[in-house]
């Protein structure tokens, strides 16, 4: 049985605030994997270059995306969403912010699914149920070999009412239920990784300091062990660690190990 992985980013998510949402749903999927409460993201932690280190696997130095503006790369290869297409596999993408819609190259996603966010606070927590129904009946319908879902509200809500406040932690327990579902629904072949591009202080995010670096990273499924308190984890694995669940050679360039042996 050929493997096959889904990530779910929850932007913005901090490790306490799993702890302190009042859904115990994520919490308790960290007990059954491998996972870190305490793994790191890259510099600058903000949105585009985290998620640009994410899919190609360096650091925003190497890769050149300093801010939330895409231009290309100087010296380009794949992302992790062309690795897995040039290997004939289908890989998939469904989000609530633009700007993500660059880290592929166009032809390489069987699928790309945007849609925005609302601006009222329940409207928006509805809309990323919405969009995981639309995840979950393509998982049912086309069966992809990889899939990213990108939950964006988290950020906004720390944006606009601070982090840590109770509205940042209902858009987390609000991301934990859409996640739950999806765990819920997924056949035994796959394996679920979910993490965040960085943290947030106050309204803001960017600098080098712990609640902006600090992001939970879970690894869960048959291949990786239950129970695992992972150490040393960067965002900068979960390219790898993808490749090596289906089986693809990784890119010279990556700059992260994968967690599996």
């Amino acid at each position: 049985m050929e493997k096959k992985a889904i990530v779910v980013l929850v932007d913005g998510m901090r490790p306490d605030g799993i702890l302190q949402c009042g859904d115990s749903f994520l919490s308790d999927l960290a007990a059954e994997s491998t996972a870190s409460f305490s793994a790191q993201t890259v510099f600058p932690s903000v949105t585009l270059p985290c998620h640009t280190s994410l899919f190609f696997g360096v650091q925003p130095q190497r890769h050149g995306i300093l801010t939330n503006d895409w231009h290309p790369m100087v010296r380009p290869f794949d992302s992790l969403g062309d690795l897995v297409a040039r290997y004939f596999k289908k890989a998939a993408m469904f989000y609530n912010w633009e700007q993500l819609r660059d880290l592929n190259r166009p032809g390489s996603l069987a699928r790309s699914c945007f849609t925005e966010v609302p601006a009222n606070h329940q409207k928006a927590m509805e809309s990323e149920h919405t969009l995981t129904d639309w995840t979950v009946d393509y998982i049912r319908q086309e069966s992809p070999d990889f899939l990213f879902l990108y939950l964006g509200y988290t950020d906004i809500a720390g944006h606009q009412y601070g982090w840590m406040t109770e509205p940042y932690l209902q858009a987390i327990a609000n991301a934990s239920q859409c996640i739950r579902r999806i765990k819920e629904m997924l056949p035994q072949e796959y394996s679920l990784i979910v993490t965040a591009d960085h943290g947030g202080h106050d309204q803001n995010h960017g600098t080098e300091c712990p609640e902006d670096m600090t992001i939970p990273m879970i690894f869960w499924g048959e291949p990786f062990q239950a129970g695992v308190q992972a150490q040393g984890l960067t965002i900068l694995d979960i390219a790898p660690t993808v490749a090596s669940l289906l089986e693809l050679h990784p890119l010279t360039e990556w700059e992260g190990k994968t967690l599996l042996r």
